[in-house]
């Protein structure tokens, strides 16, 4: 998960070093941003350190990209840990005039507020109805402890250390997610059919639907197992989704086969060729000057999706893609019928699909529904597939 934590000024926001600390331990990918009065405490070269990121504390750095916006938009979840009655106002009004706050207005990821502050700070009732009003826009709240407080006297106001935050934040982002529990098998990209030693047979697959995929059901609280094959774009990096690498078709069949008996679902959005070389030659193959053809002979690769639609269970989900030039909606289901899937999600690769960050589909299940969608981001497009998943948990 990437995770953006917030710090604010505070005598407690040496602590924060720690939870950063704790959500690296456990496989989080951690950046810092700051309030300059926080740097009176702690400082951000620190931060810098431990996470390998810049830290954010000035809006008016000269960089190409928008520094905040980056961050709100790269961030699963943001922590303000400590949170000073300052930020909890701005964020409760709306207010941004300062690198923290300008980010977490613009922050559309699940926000958690670790409020730590003198006791009287805490029960004036200017902040009660600030913490009211996150509180009803659905930003999580975690109380402080009853301590002795840094002005030496006790009270509620200490922030919790960091164990019980880290506990807390685990808590708070997996409960009530439609997809915790379940297994999840994506597969994403092209194969390679080789040819020679250097030459292969693909496809202009870039990955970029089943890694979306991937990344939303890890998101619902899934465990994902994505099969890819050739991607151009990252991988994932969420700690609930194990990666798998494969080649050629008859890699993906195994792989797939493999695994599958033990998931509740597979989304086979991998692109895999339809056909291979007949003969694999072992030898790069030369160029001779009386030769001016080459010919290769073809037969078919394994038919995955098939295959699995004939071994899955009746607490299993297929869904399959159509990737399809022509007679969209006929090959589709001829598809859905063929391959027993329980949906073919069909697309028109002809009009730039591939490498693409959009799409436009008709689901077809098979009950005989057809649900075309509008053009969205591939992002959007895995949520509303996904919700596939989720509508059949439902009705188990």
């Amino acid at each position: 998960m990437k995770v953006a934590v917030y710090i604010t000024g505070g005598i407690a926001a040496y602590k924060a070093v720690n939870v950063v600390r704790l959500l690296q331990k456990n496989g989080h990918t951690v950046r810092v941003g700051m309030t300059k009065n926080s740097q009176n405490f702690v400082g951000s070269q620190t931060l810098a350190a431990l996470s390998k990121y810049p830290v954010l504390d000035d809006l008016w750095e000269k960089e190409a990209q928008i520094s905040h916006i980056e961050l709100a938009d790269w961030s699963d979840a943001a922590i303000v840990v400590p949170a000073d009655a300052n930020i909890i106002g701005k964020m409760a009004q709306g207010l941004a005039d300062d690198a923290v706050s300008t980010t977490l207005l613009a922050t559309n990821a699940p926000k958690f507020v670790v409020p730590a502050m003198n006791v009287h700070m805490w029960e004036n009732p200017a902040l009660q109805r600030n913490l009211k009003l996150l509180k009803d826009d659905g930003v999580q709240i975690l109380d402080p402890d009853n301590g002795r407080l840094a002005e030496g006297y006790r009270g509620k106001g200490r922030m919790p250390e960091p164990d019980k935050i880290y506990q807390w934040f685990i808590e708070s982002m997996t409960k009530d997610l439609p997809l915790q529990g379940k297994k999840i098998l994506v597969t994403a990209g092209g194969t390679r059919e080789q040819i020679d030693p250097v030459r292969f047979i693909g496809n202009n697959s870039s990955g970029k639907m089943g890694l979306a995929l991937a990344t939303q059901a890890a998101k619902l609280g899934a465990k994902v197992d994505l099969v890819y094959g050739q991607v151009s774009v990252p991988l994932p990096t969420n700690r609930q989704i194990k990666v798998h690498a494969i080649k050629s078709t008859e890699d993906l069949l195994t792989k797939v086969k493999e695994l599958f008996k033990d998931e509740d679902a597979l989304i086979m959005a991998a692109a895999p060729a339809d056909f291979r070389p007949k003969k694999y030659i072992d030898h790069k193959i030369k160029k001779q000057k009386d030769i001016d053809d080459f010919q290769i002979e073809f037969e078919k690769t394994p038919d995955i999706l098939k295959t699995i639609g004939q071994l899955k269970n009746k607490n299993q989900l297929v869904i399959g893609f159509a990737a399809e030039t022509n007679d969209l909606l006929e090959n589709a289901e001829k598809k859905l019928t063929n391959k027993k899937a329980d949906y073919i999600i069909a697309n028109d690769v002809s009009k730039g699909v591939f490498g693409s960050d959009e799409n436009e589909v008709v689901i077809l299940t098979k009950d005989g529904r057809q649900t075309r969608l509008p053009k969205m981001t591939k992002v959007e497009l895995a949520k509303k597939i996904l919700e596939l998943t989720i509508e059949k948990k439902n009705k188990d």
